[in-house]
């Protein structure tokens, strides 16, 4: 049976009230990858929307807006989550979810699929991002790059004090960003984010917090 990492919830009350906040989200549980690797075709499971649904009546404030990476898995999880949100009293109705290029590969981190594709498939997810962390791909972002690049999108799509905005993505964007965040070169299976986790982020004070697994960070915005 598939569930919500244990310490997402906890986030909700180290939440600021009077600021506009982000959730910055893996898309929900989809269909298992034959080969090692997740094609973007792979859809939503029906547990996996239902989840995605049941956490949308969670979300504990109101919602402005859905974003989304183009692929389908990751537009049906925003859906889902409005659904939820709807029934929650937390929208009206449910919007139109925006998808932007920013939330998936390429589009993100990597600028020259041609360059880096090849040597992602040879080395798989989890080695290829561990060599990036460490030492950056050509035809990528570095990860503070890509982590300036992910801090200006959002900040360009505040939504209202109070309110949240939804940005469904996808793992290896969440994993890098998450590991920079908390100045790390290498993660671990255990650092791996989990189908429908998220990282909650607002700025205050010339400053981006976030929380990941219930631990709440900072630093200064680049400028």
């Amino acid at each position: 049976m598939a569930r919500l990492h244990p310490r997402l919830l906890e986030a909700l009350n180290l939440l600021p009230k009077d600021k506009p906040v982000h959730l910055l989200t893996r898309h929900s549980v989809r269909e298992l990858a034959k080969n090692g690797f997740a094609d973007y075709r792979l859809p939503l499971t029906p547990e996996g929307i239902e989840m995605a649904r049941e956490w949308g009546t969670q979300l504990a404030r109101p919602v402005e807006a859905f974003y989304s990476s183009p692929v389908g898995r990751c537009v049906n999880t925003a859906i889902a989550m409005a659904e939820g949100a709807r029934k929650a009293g937390l929208i009206a109705d449910i919007p139109e979810v925006t998808t932007d290029t920013t939330l998936v590969e390429p589009g993100c981190y990597v600028e020259d699929l041609n360059q880096v594709g090849p040597t992602f498939l040879k080395m798989g997810a989890f080695k290829f991002l561990n060599h990036h962390l460490q030492e950056p791909f050509e035809g990528m972002l570095s990860p503070a790059e890509g982590r300036s690049k992910l801090a200006a999108y959002l900040k360009a799509r505040e939504p209202a004090s109070g309110h949240l905005n939804v940005h469904v993505t996808h793992d290896t964007i969440l994993a890098v960003l998450v590991a920079e965040l908390h100045g790390r070169r290498r993660i671990s299976e255990e650092d791996w984010p989990w189908m429908m986790e998220g990282l909650w982020v607002w700025f205050s004070g010339g400053q981006m917090h976030w929380v990941w697994r219930g631990e709440h960070g900072h630093r200064v915005l680049d400028h």
